[in-house]
């Protein structure tokens, strides 16, 4: 679903859980975020998460890693640790069931990577395969990580190269080159795990994470800019990109998603004059387990590529954010 009819459908519920009745609730429907969080105590906090989706590749046991490592990234985003994971499962009638089996052995593959576990699931008879999961992870209420508390003079880094909707796309509707669908596969497999005990290293120096999934770059930047009154300027030539999107792009790929969240969310973005559809799709192009993006403190930018580094976690550095009341995104 877009963001503008999403909007629309959770704009009746805004009303309907005052804040001041939920005091526990640290993260809900009040400000978008990539998880719901729930204090218990002092020390623990309950953070969840649902998500799952068609198949972005034909591989099942690939598709399965894919969607497991996308909806366990909400959890990541927060600063948790996923204590278990829910399947959730659409399957049609008439495909045959070990295609079933291949996608649920690949999505536990994934959370047992990440040190959960598969408590159990949910199935429904459905036109097409949808696989996904709901998560449950626990962080310390002190140390959870949310996509608001950006500061004037931040570095943005991100951890994952974009133009997975556009590979997703080609899939679909053509065939892509090999290695670009390898490419692809294995960063949106990947699971943000190492990404996100990399940035816990550094402390105080996370002043806010996202991850970069449904609406973009643009789009989950603005989110995460807007409340805190700054904008993102980079140059786009700074942007990691994978190898041969651009190509795809050049071949006329292009999909739904880029251009919902274009509608949406270009209206708080300032490009240059000169810039094409190239630079403004890729922008708003959806990703699928797309990577952090994480507002850290100049004085551990240093830092931060060293335990990136250590980590063996790939990490680029995008720009800088800067004071603004009306943009949240300045490509250079």
């Amino acid at each position: 679903m877009g963001p503008t009819a999403l909007a629309q459908v959770l704009r009746p519920l805004s009303g309907l859980f005052p804040a001041e009745d939920t005091p526990n609730l640290l993260r809900g429907l009040a400000v978008p975020d990539d998880a719901a969080v729930w204090k218990l105590d002092d020390e623990r906090a309950l953070v969840l998460t649902a998500d799952f989706f068609p198949p972005v590749v034909d591989d099942p046991g690939d598709y399965g890693r894919i969607a497991a490592a996308n909806a366990l990234s909400d959890v990541f985003a927060m600063g948790a640790d996923p204590l278990f994971g829910i399947n959730l499962v659409g399957f049609p009638k008439d495909l045959d069931p070990g295609i079933l089996t291949e996608i649920l052995a690949g999505g536990a593959e994934k959370v047992k990577e990440s040190g959960a576990v598969i408590a159990g699931g949910h199935t429904v008879t459905d036109h097409e395969p949808k696989y996904g999961l709901a998560v449950v992870g626990m962080v310390h209420p002190d140390r959870l990580w949310s996509n608001e508390g950006v500061r004037a003079g931040d570095v943005a880094f991100l951890t994952k190269p974009l133009g997975t909707g556009l590979v997703a796309t080609a899939i679909k509707k053509g065939a892509p080159p090999a290695a670009l669908v390898a490419e692809a596969v294995a960063s949106m497999a990947r699971l943000n795990r190492g990404a996100m005990q990399a940035l816990r290293s550094l402390g105080d120096a996370v002043h806010a994470v996202t991850d970069i999934t449904g609406f973009g770059l643009g789009g989950h930047l603005h989110e995460m800019a807007a409340p805190s009154g700054v904008k993102l300027s980079v140059a786009f030539s700074s942007l990691p990109i994978l190898d041969g999107a651009r190509a795809l792009f050049d071949e006329g790929f292009t999909t739904g998603g880029a251009r919902r969240n274009r509608e949406y969310f270009e209206a708080h973005a300032a490009f240059p004059a000169d810039a094409g559809e190239w630079e403004r799709s890729l922008i708003y192009d959806p990703q699928t387990s797309g990577g952090l993006l994480a507002a850290i403190d100049p004085a551990a930018e240093g830092t931060v590529q060293e335990a990136f580094a250590r980590a063996g976690e790939p990490l680029w550095k995008l720009g800088t954010f800067e004071t603004s009341t009306s943009i949240t995104l300045q490509i250079r």
